[in-house]
């Protein structure tokens, strides 16, 4: 989670919103991401879809099967989405996405009986520095904005 919250402060640092994630097969990182939606105008540039990328490009398939993504906030329903297919085996975040989150908050696919792929989530790692640093760069957007 460490590498992942250090991605997200390379997200803050350039102006986006700050998630970062990793993911890791074997304790090895096979990918990372922060977010870039600003930077590519892209609105899937997530953190956990660059990381997902990455992964697949690292190991030239589509399928993560044992792997773990750590991410600093609740994936989205686009993100989480991207997971479950990638055969993801669990997500680790840090704080939960109250408005936007679909892996406990406001939806839960991941573990919903419905999905054809179930993946085991963990909440809560870390979750003071990255609710903190979400706090941080949203009370910074509004000064700038005044």
């Amino acid at each position: 989670m460490r590498e992942a919250f250090r991605e997200a402060v390379k997200a803050y640092k350039e102006g986006e919103v700050p998630v970062g994630a990793v993911v890791v097969l074997h304790s090895r990182i096979i990918g990372r991401g922060h977010n870039r939606v600003e930077a590519l105008q892209d609105a899937t540039a997530h953190a956990e879809i660059l990381a997902l990328t990455a992964a697949f490009n690292t190991l030239s398939s589509w399928r993560l099967d044992d792997a773990v993504l750590y991410v600093t906030l609740e994936p989205c329903v686009m993100c989480a989405g991207a997971i479950m297919n990638a055969r993801i085996n669990r997500i680790v975040f840090g704080t939960f996405d109250s408005r936007a989150g679909a892996c406990g908050s406001r939806f839960n696919l991941p573990e919903d009986p419905r999905s054809l792929f179930n993946v085991d989530i963990t909440s809560g790692i870390m979750a003071l520095q990255c609710s903190k640093i979400l706090r941080s760069f949203f009370q910074l957007k509004r000064q700038q904005q005044n």
